[in-house]
């Protein structure tokens, strides 16, 4: 007698498969786009809303949330906030002007961009303990991408490029985050960031040794090989003084990291020191006529707040190249940190950051900053970390940080013009040591391998070849990874746990039960064409490397979350080999979207809805009726 599943065992009453009427193309178009622009549904709170005017003021409270933590402001939190503010302006003062030094641009512009961009943030930003500023990684990929030979040649149109270059990344970011697009970020992984950041530390550190030994001549290049080889070249210009005090910077600036370490409540130990060597660098140059004995200082700054700056864009299309790719480039890099620095600190508060705001306001920081004499910022590592451990509340400390870098732009900038070059490079080398997470490194080579490779890749790619090679090569890893997952979906055989309805991986759980004369496969992943022939030829090995002869296969669907024509193709194909060698196929439990697809293609009219079943234990049963009543015991 032929086997066959009856459809009253197949579906029980009240537990079938649901084969409901498939949804319109505009409803499952909506979800979709729901689902991929809009996973956190944040304007369902806001439409639930009956009150028209409380609607009206909890819609401005999302686009712009300075109204939402405002209101419910006092001097409490005040307290606090001008705390983390003075104490980030002490730092942001010397990593200005250092980072405007690795940028090749005049140190003042460092500051001013730690004047404006704050309190755009304020007004816009969504997370309680970011402190924005200029980063190493982007100066310096910056000053790659257009070349220190227009920074030296043409220092006019090369800071009007940068200023350019902010703007198309102030708009870059802007647009991701209106559109919703945060998902482009996510290609840049946390093994890639670790990488590049780490590659990046390393290319910074040996470029410093130019300010250590006083070098007046050095390469154009960044990569490791072509900085050493500049380094012993120049032997000659090597001068003791600047070495001597580069390494009593240095020496000073990492015991305080070490106290802070050491003790995490004396965190402003950390954080005054850069402040710290620049005020000693500038009494010691100006005592001494430290320029007299080789050593360079920063050299004038003037008084003054922003000068407008939107006469300089230049938009000339011979270079409009460079201007795109230093912007798109260092404006992913700085959105992928800027949002993963955010995240972090927020979870130890146990508070949210929302992806898109943030993009929405490094997109407006910038575009406003290339307005007014500013350069690319973002949410550094090195400043957040300081505010959150100085107690911030609120976006509070950005404004107190942007009034205090206001007085300094009035009334204190010239004292800085005594700052030696080689305290600037001790500060950054400083921080660049703190990049390197070793720790992360070896944690990645523990657990994943191919994460590890990720890393790796940004990271002597960046040091080796360059840095925008480096940030392909660890993407273009990534990526292949991501198709390999695609490509080679996992499928697993499940068996019954013992004295339960469970069905477990037999591999991970090898005390399960096998069943005789069928095998249950469950696939993990969407079927496609990109996956479909080795899905298909996966069973086929499974079935064919059964040691007893089998009569069902059945298919556990519940981790397919799509299908194509193709995969349903494939899956009918299986089922005419099946067909032949007497093995029929059951499908098990097809999740909402892969069933409408199945029966808009009439896949289910083919395969037959007797064998569509809503659990593996319903299935299990029906096939064990069917072997008992074809195959009595004797």
């Amino acid at each position: 007698m032929e086997n066959t599943i009856t459809s009253s065992t197949s579906s029980p009453k009240g537990r079938g498969v649901n084969f409901s009427a498939p949804r319109g193309f505009g409803s499952k178009f909506k979800t979709k786009c729901k689902e991929t622009f809009f996973p956190d549904d944040p304007f369902k709170p806001i439409s639930q809303e009956p009150n028209r005017l409380i609607k009206t003021k909890k819609l401005l409270e999302y686009f712009v949330p300075i109204f939402e933590w405002l209101p419910k402001y006092d001097m409490q939190k005040l307290k606090y906030d001008v705390l983390a503010g003075i104490t980030i302006t002490s730092l942001a003062v010397p990593q200005g002007i250092s980072y405007a030094k690795l940028a090749s641009i005049p140190p003042i512009i460092g500051l001013y961009s730690s004047f404006v961009p704050p309190f755009v943030y304020a007004v816009f930003g969504s997370s309680n303990n970011l402190a924005v500023g200029t980063v190493a990684a982007c100066s310096l990929l910056i000053a790659e991408t257009f070349g220190e030979e227009m920074s030296k040649n043409e220092p006019e149109l090369y800071l009007h490029l940068i200023f350019t270059a902010t703007l198309i990344t102030g708009l870059f970011q802007f647009a991701m985050g209106f559109l919703r697009l945060g998902i482009l970020v996510d290609f840049l992984s946390h093994s890639t960031i670790t990488g590049f950041m780490g590659g990046t530390a390393i290319i910074i550190l040996l470029q410093q040794l130019k300010g250590i030994f006083g070098l007046v001549h050095f390469t154009h290049k960044t990569d490791v090989v072509s900085v050493l080889h500049s380094i012993l070249d120049n032997r000659a210009e090597w001068k003791w003084q600047s070495t001597l005090a580069g390494v009593c910077f240095l020496v000073f600036l990492q015991s305080t990291r070490y106290i802070k370490q050491k003790y995490p409540k004396l965190f402003w130990v950390s954080a005054m020191g850069p402040m710290v060597v620049v005020i000693v660098g500038c009494v010691v140059a100006y005592l001494v006529k430290g320029t007299a004995h080789g050593i360079a200082t920063v050299g004038p700054l003037k008084k003054g707040l922003n000068p407008p700056s939107i006469q300089l864009l230049n938009f000339d299309s011979k270079y409009l190249g460079m201007v795109f790719k230093a912007g798109i480039v260092t404006g992913l890099i700085a959105l992928a940190e800027g949002i993963a620095i955010g995240r972090s600190f927020a979870v130890m508060k146990n508070e949210q950051t929302d992806g898109n705001k943030e993009m929405i306001a490094f997109g407006l920081m910038n575009v406003i900053g290339s307005f007014t004499s500013c350069y690319l910022t973002t949410g550094p590592f090195s400043k957040t970390a300081v505010n959150y451990n100085a107690g911030t509340k609120t976006p509070m400390s950005n404004v107190v940080m942007g009034v205090c870098m206001m007085l300094v732009l009035l009334f204190l900038a010239p004292l800085f013009s005594y700052t030696p070059l080689v305290g600037l490079s001790a500060i950054i080398m400083s921080a660049m040591l703190g990049l390197i997470n070793y720790e992360e490194m070896y944690h990645l080579f523990k657990v994943d391998k191919f994460d590890f490779l990720v890393c790796m890749s940004a990271f002597f790619g960046v040091s080796f070849l360059s840095m925008d090679y480096g940030l392909i090569i660890s993407v273009g890893f990534s990526i292949v990874r991501a198709l390999l997952y695609v490509a080679r979906p996992s499928t697993c055989k499940l068996g019954r746990i013992p004295n339960s309805v469970m069905f477990r991986d037999i591999e991970q759980y090898p005390a399960s039960e096998e069943m005789l004369g069928y095998i249950i496969l469950q696939l993990g992943s969407p079927v496609f064409f990109a996956n479909s022939t080795y899905v298909r030829e996966r069973i086929l090995r499974w079935i064919r490397d059964e040691p007893e002869a089998i009569e069902f296969l059945l298919l556990d669907l519940s981790g397919v979350s799509t299908i194509d024509m193709t995969g349903m193709e494939t899956l009918l194909e299986v089922q005419r080999i099946l067909g032949s060698k007497s093995i029929k196929m059951v499908i098990i439990n097809p999740r909402f979207e892969v069933l409408e697809k199945m029966m808009l293609s009439h896949f289910v009219d083919k395969i037959g809805k007797e064998y569509m079943f809503l659990s593996i234990d319903d299935a299990v049963q029906a096939c064990r009726f069917n072997l008992t009543t074809t195959k009595p015991e004797p």
